[in-house]
């Protein structure tokens, strides 16, 4: 089954892409999850999760054949954990110092939200919608990780690096454009809104997959880009700030601030390792 997958890789990850992105739309404009007191859109994602579970069997893989490593879990996602707190101090610094140059006041509040970069989103309080949001995002990086970084880089082994890094980061930001596209139909957004916020997605989302996939070619196992991932994640969702009673105003600064340097510092350690790696290589002589 593997084989008949990697014959013709591009078009098997669209089709896998395709399925997973029906159920996605399915709950975003019918089943709605986000609207409800679950304020989060994650049955599609348990949906996804099931079905790279049967495309492993199918492919008669392991869980650790696409990266779930059974060594090293807990440092994995803790440095992934670690480097996603570091870059989002400096991120949440920089909002918070603008937002008191502006406004004379700016504190942070701790509560569960969906995320949309549009700022909205729903907030539920309370230690149980805290719990909730991080299981919902436990389920989302392990799917998107497990499909994306995975499944998808396991098929497309038979092509270049590059080519496989560009193409996962292009679907992987085409699957984010669920939430603008709803509120474009919705009448909640104009068409230039749409085309924007499209865009910023596209290529934020995308970054973030280059990342990732770079996070899982250095370690050899998902753990890091998960932890890294699930930080990103958990912090959108959850810690805010507040300035003049305008919650995250500056959140698309912060973003792109936070997303920048990370890349950055991942870029920086791939290229570093590939040129020690290029100069360990043995040299062949005629």
């Amino acid at each position: 089954m593997l084989n008949r997958l990697m014959k013709a890789p591009i078009l098997s990850c669209s089709i896998i892409f395709v399925i997973c992105s029906l159920a996605r739309l399915f709950e975003y404009f019918y089943m709605r999850t986000d609207e409800t007191f679950l304020s989060e859109n994650f049955l599609h994602k348990l949906f996804g999760i099931l079905l790279l579970w049967g495309l492993l069997n199918f492919c008669k893989l392991r869980w650790k054949d696409i990266g779930f490593s059974p060594d090293g879990i807990v440092s994995g996602i803790g440095k992934g954990l670690l480097f996603g707190l570091v870059c989002s101090i400096f991120a949440y610094a920089i909002e918070s110092f603008t937002l008191f140059f502006l406004h004379g006041n700016v504190h942070l509040s701790f509560y569960a939200s969906g995320f949309s970069l549009t700022n909205e989103k729903g907030s539920q309080a309370g230690i149980l919608f805290i719990m909730l949001s991080v299981l919902f995002n436990l389920i989302n990086v392990w799917m998107e990780e497990g499909v994306f970084r995975g499944l998808f880089t396991k098929i497309l082994e038979g092509i270049s690096y590059r080519k496989s890094l560009f193409f996962i980061a292009f679907l992987f930001g085409i699957w984010h454009l669920a939430m603008p596209l709803r509120d474009y139909l919705q009448g909640e957004a104009s068409l230039l809104n749409l085309i924007v916020m499209g865009i910023g997605y596209v290529i934020l989302a995308g970054m973030m997959s280059i990342k990732w996939s770079l996070l899982y070619k250095m370690t050899g196992s998902l753990w890091l880009g998960l932890g890294d991932h699930l930080f990103n994640n958990l912090a959108s969702n959850l810690v805010h700030v507040v300035s003049n009673s305008e919650v995250d105003s500056l959140q698309i600064v912060r973003i792109l601030l936070w997303q920048l340097l990370s890349f950055a510092l991942v870029l920086w350690g791939y290229q570093k390792l590939k040129r020690k790696t290029d100069n360990q290589s043995p040299v062949y002589y005629n």
